[in-house]
């Protein structure tokens, strides 16, 4: 008898802790993973090496709920001259000759009940690399953070820490973080951890 309760403790403890590893693992909160995209893009290459700002590609950032993906004809901006032919070009090529676009795989998910705003963000000084991490040293683009409701309230309860300048809001590593700038919208606190603000 206590060699079976022992052996069912022994169990327990096991799958609990199989438990808790799993929900602090990459394979839970996808952190570090990177997802298959249709092209190899890399921005290592073209936000850190080219230093091409975030809204050449995402260029609704600013003016929508949705950051925007680069279209086909953004990416032959410089592709229809520069390495058009190169292989790994190639779905980019097909994109435009069969006028279909590129179906580019998210990186940071949230779930389906959660609502969230790029432009509201932005226009509040928070910075990209604050939810997306420093993607200009990426070379495949992985989810930098959990994102979790707890991350996000906890920049809702008190977001002064985290909010830069306006022309920092797009760099690559903003400087200015935890100043409150004249230049940014005012931040009213109390309507940021409503439950509605996120979840309508």
């Amino acid at each position: 008898m206590r060699l079976a309760l022992l052996g069912a403790a022994v169990v327990a403890g096991a799958a609990g802790y199989s438990v808790y590893a799993y929900y602090h693992s990459p394979y839970w909160n996808r952190v570090g993973l990177a997802p298959a995209q249709p092209v190899l893009f890399s921005h290592r290459h073209h936000a850190g090496e080219l230093r091409i700002d975030c809204r050449f590609c995402h260029a609704t950032v600013e003016t929508s709920a949705d950051a925007g993906m680069p279209s086909t004809q953004t990416c032959l901006t410089c592709h229809s001259q520069l390495f058009r032919d190169a292989p790994m070009l190639a779905p980019v090529q097909a994109s435009a000759e069969e006028n279909t676009p590129l179906l580019w795989s998210r990186v940071a998910t949230l779930p389906d009940h959660v609502h969230f705003n790029h432009s509201a963000h932005v226009s509040h000084g928070i910075a990209c690399a604050s939810c997306h991490g420093d993607v200009a040293d990426m070379a495949l683009t992985a989810k930098a953070h959990p994102l979790t409701m707890r991350d996000c309230l906890a920049c809702h309860r008190d977001p002064e820490p985290q909010r830069v300048t306006a022309d920092e809001v797009f760099a690559r590593a903003p400087r200015s973080a935890g100043a409150t700038m004249a230049t940014l919208v005012p931040v009213h606190a109390r309507p940021l951890t409503n439950c509605s603000t996120c979840h309508h």
